[in-house]
């Protein structure tokens, strides 16, 4: 829960900022405010770094994190942030528990069930509106993706201290957004308050996926994902309080329907 907060706040500050600068050249500040910050816990703390297996898959993770978190911030800055932080959450749950499937055998009955809700909320949220699609969908499915394979690379990772492997991920989604903000060469398009906001989100993401990785360690991939994936409950009510974001009645209930959706597809 502690990791759900801790997301959902700072996607709402990386939404609400990319509106005005590169959602790449943000990210890359993000993550470099999150590396020093978990970096510099790391090797205070005098844990031992994670085996080679490990920090591979770590890094891995974090570039596939990484990029989804870029394209997320890019989502929510196009779109409503109520409408595009389930839809990347579901998809980030839904397909770690596919992936749990095929190595563990095939799910219960209520992770069945959460499908059902996930399909739901899912058409319920995109279905065009007076004649139109909400903006930034096909991105928030994207970011899901890359979500999905974070958690699972994570798992993959085994164990190894949580400050390494914020770091390390954080080093991962460094590389790759560092990586296409040199290709793009957008190195202007942040105000001095973006980079600002920006070292204070990644800090704050950075937190949260250290507690991610210490849930996962102690329990199920699962229930890690399950319950951290429940950020959007934050992101939608900052972007309701903050932005007035208002839903018509079947965006509620498509809202609804996604954020139940999440426990009931790792409850088996």
């Amino acid at each position: 829960m502690a990791a759900a907060m801790s997301w959902g706040t700072s996607d709402f500050f990386g939404g609400y900022f990319t509106r005005r600068a590169d959602a790449f050249l943000f990210t890359a500040v993000f993550n470099l405010g999150g590396l020093i910050l978990v970096g510099t816990l790391a090797a205070a703390s005098h844990a031992p770094f994670p085996a080679m297996h490990s920090a591979l898959w770590v890094l891995a993770g974090g570039m596939s994190g990484g990029a989804g978190v870029a394209i997320f911030f890019r989502a929510l800055s196009t779109g409503r942030m109520g409408v595009i932080a389930p839809i990347a959450a579901v998809l980030g749950a839904a397909i770690p528990a596919v992936f749990s499937t095929f190595t563990e055998g095939l799910p219960g009955r209520m992770p069945i069930l959460g499908f059902v809700f996930a399909a739901a909320g899912l058409w319920l949220l995109t279905r065009a509106e007076g004649g139109s699609t909400p903006q930034g969908v096909g991105l928030a499915m994207v970011a899901g993706v890359g979500f999905a394979g974070f958690y699972v690379c994570v798992r993959q990772a085994g164990g190894g201290s949580a400050l390494w492997f914020a770091a390390l991920a954080r080093t991962g989604g460094l590389i790759v957004t560092g990586l296409i903000v040199l290709i793009q060469r957008r190195f202007r398009e942040i105000t001095s308050s973006g980079v600002r906001w920006a070292v204070i989100a990644g800090c704050i993401d950075s937190m949260g996926t250290m507690l991610f990785v210490v849930a996962n360690q102690k329990g199920r991939l699962d229930a890690a994902v399950v319950v951290s994936s429940l950020y959007p409950a934050v992101t939608v009510v900052l972007a309701r309080i903050v932005l007035k974001e208002h839903f018509t009645r079947w965006k509620f209930v498509g809202l609804l329907a996604a954020l139940a959706a999440v426990p009931m597809i790792a409850a088996g």
